[in-house]
């Protein structure tokens, strides 16, 4: 995994098929973990496998709650990723991408154990 920005930041925009955070920008989506910002190469909830999710286990350490943003519109991944993160010890939160950047940038403003996984809306 290609790492953009080693630590944590905010998500400061979104749109156009991308993201932009601590002054740059990204087309695709994205996993905001805290050893960094890194490319995800997951375009839509069929994506979304455990194995895309390695990284996120590795951290587990440093996550209380994973926030995955599903696009333009809410979904729930399937039952290995929810039961995947319930083996990790890891609460899973699942909304539509513009609330999930609002919801991981609010924790993270308050120091939390958190990770996200932002799911691109296309432009």
């Amino acid at each position: 995994m290609t790492s953009f920005y080693p630590g944590r930041a905010p998500v400061e925009a979104y749109g156009g098929g991308g993201f932009r955070f601590a002054g740059m920008s990204h087309r695709g989506s994205i996993l905001l973990l805290p050893s960094g910002i890194f490319a995800w190469p997951v375009t839509g909830m069929a994506d979304l496998e455990a194995s895309r999710l390695e990284q996120v286990f590795r951290e587990r350490a440093e996550i209380d709650l994973m926030i995955l943003g599903t696009g333009a519109a809410m979904a729930r991944p399937s039952p290995a990723i929810l039961d995947a993160f319930a083996a990790a010890d890891i609460q899973l939160d699942c909304m539509a991408t513009p609330f999930a950047i609002s919801t991981y940038n609010l924790l993270l403003e308050e120091k939390r154990k958190v990770a996200a996984g932002l799911l691109a809306i296309p432009a």
